[in-house]
C-alpha cells in the first residue's frame, strides 16, 4: 500500500494528522532507487505516521494534511533541481522523467530552498531536516554555475533546521527518535548532519576551512577549501568540519555516517515498496523514470573509483558496502509476481557494477587513502581485486526459474576488470549479461585531461577493448563497446578535442551522443571550472568557458555529420590541423569549397545548432552500422568484403 498523498488517503486510514511530512521534488514514486521513498519507509517502519507531498506548485498543496505532529523531511528530488531544468549549455529542458507525463517545470529552480521556504511561510515553527542530493552536494558554500556565482551552504538559503548529507538511513532513524521526543531539531547531534551556530556552539575537535566570504573573492582559497572538504569525506578518518557563513554564523559537518553494513542494507531493502509510482499519475501518463529501474537490482553503494567530476565520493562515498546474495535474490524473486515483469532483469549494478568489497583490507581500520585513488592513474598496488562473488551472483540470478535474461547495463569499471587475473567474469559477462552492446567510461583519450578527470589512462581502455573483441570471437558473437565521452572537461583544449576525434575515427567509433561537462555544485571537476586550479597539486588548469568552443570540442566528436562540417572545418583551422582537412583516409572532413571570406571560419547559426542538437536525440536512424561502437580496425580487404556481404 502506498503512503497517503491525498488527505482521502489519510482519511481512509483513520488517522487525524501524520507525524511526518515528506517534501520531494520528484513524483511519488515507492522504489528504493528513489531517496525520498526510502526514508518514508524507513520512518513508517520506525512506527511513524507518515504522509508525502510530491511536487507542490500552490499553498494547498502543504496546507493538506495541517501541520504535521514532530517535522518535514525535504528534498529536491532524486537529481539536482537544477540538472532537472537546465542542459550543460543552460538552456531549459523540454522535459522531466521524474515528472508525471514527462512534463517540464512541475518543480522550482533550487527545490529544496524553495519548498523549505515556502514551509517556513506557512509554519513558522516548523521543524526541518533537508536532505537528498541537492542538499547534500551544497552543504558547504558552493560554486553555482547557473547563477555563475559562489552560494552560501543551502542551509543559509533555505533556513532548514538540519542537514543530512550522504546516505541517510541512521541519521534519519536518530532525528525522527529525537523529534519525537521533543528534541528541536536545531540542536540534534549525530553523524552525518550539517548544523548552524554561533561561535560559542562550535566543537572544538573540527577542521576550518576558509569563509564563504572568503570563498567567494578568493578562488585560489576556494580550490583549498574544497581540497580539505573532498578529503575529509571518509567515515574512519574524516573529522568534523567548519566553515563561516557570516556574522557569527558557521557551519558544522559532523563526522560522516558509518555505511550501513550487509545486514543493515537488507533490511531497508526489504522495506515493502510497492516498486512503481503512485496509480494517481497513470491518467497523465506515468512517470518514465520507472522504466529504468523498475526491474533493475541494486546490489552496492559507495565507488572507490572517486571521478572528479562525479558526486559518488562527496555524498555516497567511496566505501563500498554490498547486499547479501539471499537479499538480492529476494528483490528478484519478487519480480516473478508481478505481472509486468516478462523475464528480464534489466541491470544488477549500482554505483560501480563490479565492487563488492572493499578496495583493501587496510581501509577498514585507517579509511580510504587521503591523497591516492585507488585505480588512477594506476592501480594502488595494495588493492584487492575479486570479482568472483558477483559472478556467483549473477549466475544465481540467472538460475531462477522464471527468469529468461539477466543484463548488466552500465557502470562496470573496464579498469578494475583488467586487473582481474583470469578471463572468467568478463567470458561470462559478454555471454550470458550483455545485449550486443557493453558501454563502458573511457571519457577521453588524452592522458592529461584523464589525470583532471581521475580516469585511468587511454591505454587501459585499448587493452580492454583487445581483450573484449577477444572473448566476443571466440563466443562467436557479434557485440560493441560503446564509450561514454566528456568534451570540455577542464584541461581539454581544442587541440585535445582534434587528437579525440582522430581517435574515434581511428577506431570506428561514431557516438550518437556526446556529453558537454556540466558543471555540478561540490565536484572536484566543478573546483577546477571555477578556479582554473586543480586543487590536489594547486596549478593552473586550462578551461574551455565560452560557449562557442565547447560547441566546437563537440562538434569534433561528432565529425562524421553532416551539420558538424561547418563547426569542424573551423575547429581544425584554430588548432593548427589543416591536415586533417581533405579526402584522404586519416582526414577528418573534405575541404570547404568556399573561402574563409565566404564564411567557412564562421559557426552555424544558434537556429543550427539547436537543430543539430535535436537531431542527436530525435534521428537514430540516420546512424551508420557500427555508430556509437567501438570497433576493432579492419583490413582495407575485410572492410571491402564485409560490404559486399551486405
Amino acid at each position: 500500500m502506498f503512503l497517503p498523498l491525498t488527505k482521502r488517503e489519510m482519511d481512509q486510514r483513520g488517522w487525524e494528522a501524520p507525524d511526518f511530512l515528506c517534501v520531494t521534488g520528484d513524483a511519488y514514486v515507492d522504489h528504493p532507487s528513489f531517496g525520498m521513498a526510502i526514508v518514508s519507509r524507513l520512518l513508517e517502519a520506525l512506527g511513524f505516521r507518515v504522509c508525502m507531498i510530491a511536487q507542490p506548485t500552490r499553498e494547498e498543496d502543504y496546507l493538506r494534511f495541517g501541520p504535521p505532529r514532530y517535522g518535514w523531511w525535504v528534498n529536491g528530488g532524486n537529481i539536482d533541481s537544477m540538472v532537472a531544468h537546465y542542459t550543460a549549455a543552460k538552456r531549459r529542458r523540454s522535459d522531466d522523467a521524474y515528472t508525471p507525463g514527462g512534463k517540464a517545470g512541475k518543480r522550482p529552480d533550487r527545490a529544496t530552498v524553495a519548498y523549505c521556504k515556502k514551509i517556513r511561510e506557512l509554519f513558522p515553527d516548523a521543524q526541518i531536516v533537508i536532505g537528498g542530493l541537492e542538499a547534500s552536494m551544497r552543504r558547504f558554500a558552493h560554486y553555482d554555475y547557473w547563477a555563475d556565482q559562489v552560494l552560501p551552504s543551502i542551509l543559509v538559503d533555505s533556513g532548514a533546521d538540519l542537514l543530512i548529507f550522504g546516505m541517510g538511513e541512521r541519521q534519519t532513524a536518530h532525528i525522527a527518535r529525537e523529534l519525537a521526543a521533543g528534541v528541536p531539531a536545531k540542536e540534534i547531534r549525530c553523524r552525518g548532519v550539517c548544523y548552524l551556530t554561533d561561535q560559542l556552539g562550535l566543537p572544538h575537535d573540527a577542521v576550518s576551512v576558509a569563509s564563504f566570504a572568503k570563498v567567494r573573492e578568493n578562488k585560489r582559497s576556494y580550490a583549498q577549501a574544497t581540497h580539505t572538504l573532498i578529503e575529509e569525506q571518509d567515515a574512519v578518518r574524516g573529522h568534523k568540519l567548519i566553515q563561516k557563513q557570516g556574522d557569527n554564523l558557521f557551519l558544522v559537518q559532523a563526522e560522516p555516517a558509518l555505511p550501513l553494513n550487509t545486514q543493515e542494507l537488507d533490511r531497508v531493502f526489504a522495506l515493502p515498496f510497492e516498486r512503481m509510482y503512485h496509480p494517481s499519475y497513470e491518467a497523465q501518463g506515468g512517470v518514465k523514470a520507472i522504466q529504468e529501474v523498475e526491474f533493475s537490482i541494486m546490489h552496492n553503494r559507495g565507488c572507490f573509483g572517486n571521478c572528479n567530476f562525479c558526486s559518488i565520493a562527496f555524498h555516497q562515498g567511496r566505501a563500498v558496502t554490498c547486499r547479501s546474495h539471499q537479499s538480492v535474490l529476494a528483490e528478484a524473486k519478487g519480480f516473478l509476481k508481478n505481472p509486468r515483469f516478462k523475464g528480464i532483469i534489466s541491470d544488477v549494478g549500482g554505483p560501480t557494477a563490479n565492487f563488492r568489497q572493499p578496495s583493501c583490507k587496510k581501509q577498514l581500520e585507517h579509511g580510504l587513502c587521503a591523497q591516492r585513488k585507488c585505480l588512477a592513474p594506476t592501480p594502488c598496488p595494495a588493492m584487492e581485486v575479486d570479482e568472483s562473488d558477483y559472478l556467483s551472483l549473477l549466475r544465481q540470478l540467472r538460475a531462477l526459474p522464471g527468469v529468461r535474461r539477466v543484463f548488466v547495463r552500465s557502470g562496470l569499471r573496464f579498469d578494475y576488470m583488467m586487473l582481474d587475473r583470469d578471463d572468467q567474469f568478463m567470458r561470462e559477462l559478454l555471454q550470458y549479461h550483455v545485449s550486443g552492446q557493453l558501454k563502458v567510461a573511457p571519457e577521453h583519450c588524452c592522458n592529461h585531461v584523464l589525470d583532471y578527470m581521475g580516469k585511468p589512462h587511454i591505454q587501459v581502455f585499448e587493452q580492454f577493448a583487445q581483450r573484449f573483441y577477444r572473448l566476443t570471437k571466440e563466443l562467436g558473437k557479434e557485440q560493441y563497446l560503446v564509450p561514454y565521452l566528456i568534451s570540455s572537461h577542464p584541461g581539454a583544449t581544442l587541440q585535445d578535442a582534434v587528437q579525440l576525434a582522430v581517435f574515434l575515427k581511428r577506431h570506428h567509433i561514431h557516438p550518437e551522443q556526446v556529453q558537454d561537462f556540466y558543471p555540478t555544485p561540490g565536484t572536484v571537476s566543478t573546483c577546477m571550472f571555477y578556479t582554473g586550479l586543480d586543487p590536489y597539486t594547486m596549478k593552473e588548469v586550462y578551461v574551455p568557458r565560452s560557449q562557442e568552443e565547447k560547441w566546437l570540442q563537440r562538434s569534433l566528436l561528432q565529425w562524421w555529420k553532416p551539420e558538424n562540417r561547418r563547426a569542424v572545418l573551423t575547429a581544425l583551422r584554430r588548432a593548427g590541423r589543416e591536415d586533417l582537412i581533405g579526402t584522404g583516409p586519416n582526414c577528418l572532413v573534405p575541404p570547404d569549397r568556399r573561402t574563409p571570406q565566404q564564411g567557412a571560419e564562421k559557426l552555424p547559426a544558434k537556429g543550427a545548432q539547436k537543430g543539430a542538437r535535436q537531431a542527436d536525440r530525435a534521428a537514430p536512424q540516420r546512424s551508420r552500422r557500427g555508430a556509437g561502437r567501438f570497433q576493432q580496425p579492419q583490413k582495407p580487404q575485410e572492410r571491402k568484403s564485409k560490404r559486399r556481404g551486405r
